[in-house]
């Protein structure tokens, strides 16, 4: 494919996107409060401004996971709870997004079960291994009844419902630097979480009332109730992750499928269904060309 490229760089990042939300260091209860703020810190914001990317930090999270799997025999999901976050400072408040690794390490073991063929799954993760995560998982959550992800992830694509979130001016991106260079790519949004609920439910409504048999309303739904679940002063990004390098720079820098996506739902809003179909059948298909790509050899 003529937009494909290749990456220069010694540590591929996996071709994951992100959905990610930070919370104000007032959401956590203490003791959790006092031991982010000392995160904090210690180790510092990973941005300190809207426009700045935490894909640095991002790339540190894959090395930490590389390393447990090439320390040890591989488990189905790690032994303890990550201890680490993500941190954004905007406009003079921390926000706080934990890894939560062990926990996304469970639902990523629900994925596997689905996508996987049971043979190649029995390769990868013996029937024991799961059987034992999925009773430690049981054991943990009856005393985390609350307990939800900060941090969404999708492999090969961008999912189309986590466009509705954001608007056209919420895009940030960051070219490469010059070749040789250790600036990379990043593409992402981030938007106050305040508005990101009145899009989705705005677009949902809209959804449900003029298309209510399409694909989008159970998941535009999904992403609504799941935003519920945090603080109201909260940040929302979306983030490209590793799937900007399935992107030539081209390609990427004209990338901005959120607009097109509101220009749909504008579209349905007013009536205009041929128009609506017309930019979602667009969006989709040029996704399916970048998923298409986890077949390729």
């Amino acid at each position: 494919m003529r937009y494909v490229t290749a990456v220069r760089t010694s540590v591929l990042p996996p071709y994951t996107a992100h959905l990610r939300v930070y919370e104000p260091l007032a959401a956590y209860p203490e003791p959790e409060r006092a031991r982010w703020q000392a995160y904090a810190a210690a180790r510092g914001p990973d941005a300190t401004a809207p426009e700045q990317p935490v894909a640095p930090a991002a790339l540190e999270e894959q090395r930490e996971a590389l390393a447990e799997l090439l320390a040890r025999t591989p488990r189905a999901l790690p032994e303890h709870e990550s201890e680490r976050a993500f941190v954004r400072v905007v406009d003079g408040v921390t926000y706080v997004c934990p890894w939560a690794t062990r926990l996304r390490s469970w639902q990523a073991l629900d994925e596997l079960a689905v996508t996987l063929p049971v043979a190649l799954l029995d390769t990868v993760l013996p029937p024991a291994a799961r059987a034992a995560a999925v009773a430690d998982r049981e054991r943990w959550q009856a005393s985390n009844l609350d307990a939800r992800p900060w941090i969404l992830t999708s492999r090969w694509e961008v999912p189309v419902r986590w466009f509705l979130p954001f608007g056209a001016e919420d895009r940030c991106f960051v070219p490469a630097g010059p070749e040789g260079s250790r600036v990379a790519a990043a593409l992402f949004y981030l938007t106050p979480m305040a508005q990101a609920r009145r899009r989705v439910a705005r677009g949902y409504r809209t959804l449900r009332d003029r298309a209510p048999r399409g694909p989008l309303v159970a998941e535009v739904e999904q992403v609504g109730r799941w935003l519920e679940e945090f603080h109201p002063r909260s940040l929302v990004e979306l983030d490209y992750g590793g799937l900007v390098h399935l992107l030539g720079a081209e390609r990427l820098a004209a990338e901005d499928s959120v607009a097109e996506l509101e220009e749909g739902i504008g579209a349905l809003r007013a009536g205009d269904g041929e128009g609506a179909a017309r930019v979602y059948r667009e969006v989709t298909a040029r996704w399916r060309l970048v998923s298409a790509l986890r077949h390729a050899s």
